[in-house]
């Protein structure tokens, strides 16, 4: 038996997106459906990895974090990309990593907490194995931040991509 998603999972993760400690009765209340029936769907979510977790947002600033940098990292060669994601994970100052496209083939989001600590970080970057340069540029406020999904907006996307596998 196939299961996929509809209005009613898409409504449930678009709620818990935008506050992740909402009490299931309240999420049962919102969509019509009894407390055990969303802590079902909430599990099969879950069990899916559609859900992968709830988290706490901090504000890094506020525990003495003062710089958000995002550094593209460009690579001699891919076959140091491994290299590269190990000492990723090694550094508690980089909170993200992506392989992107355009120019340089990675872009790190750190978190330090001065002009110090992102040399000292840039300079351990650029002695990794296969980096050839980086470019850094630092936060100076942030517009927009959001971790919700729209869920009218998923679902048109996903029936555009079922009609279109038709």
């Amino acid at each position: 038996m196939s299961w996929h998603l509809d209005k009613i999972d898409l409504k449930l993760i678009e709620m818990l997106s935008e506050d992740g400690r909402m009490r299931r009765s309240e999420l049962a209340a919102a969509v019509g459906l009894s407390i055990p029936s969303v802590s079902e769907r909430l599990e099969k979510l879950q069990a899916r990895g559609i859900i992968k977790g709830f988290t706490t947002l901090v504000d890094v600033k506020k525990l003495g974090y003062d710089i958000i940098a995002f550094i593209r990292v460009t690579m001699d060669s891919s076959k140091h990309y491994p290299t590269l994601i190990q000492n990723v994970h090694k550094e508690d100052e980089i909170t993200e990593c992506y392989s992107v496209t355009g120019e340089g083939s990675h872009l790190i989001k750190a978190v330090v907490s001065d002009t110090s600590a992102l040399e000292k970080l840039l300079a351990r970057i650029q002695s990794w194995t296969g980096v050839t340069g980086t470019q850094t540029s630092i936060v100076l406020s942030e517009i927009k931040k959001s971790h919700c999904i729209n869920s009218q907006k998923v679902l048109e996307s996903l029936e555009h991509s079922k009609n279109n596998s038709i």
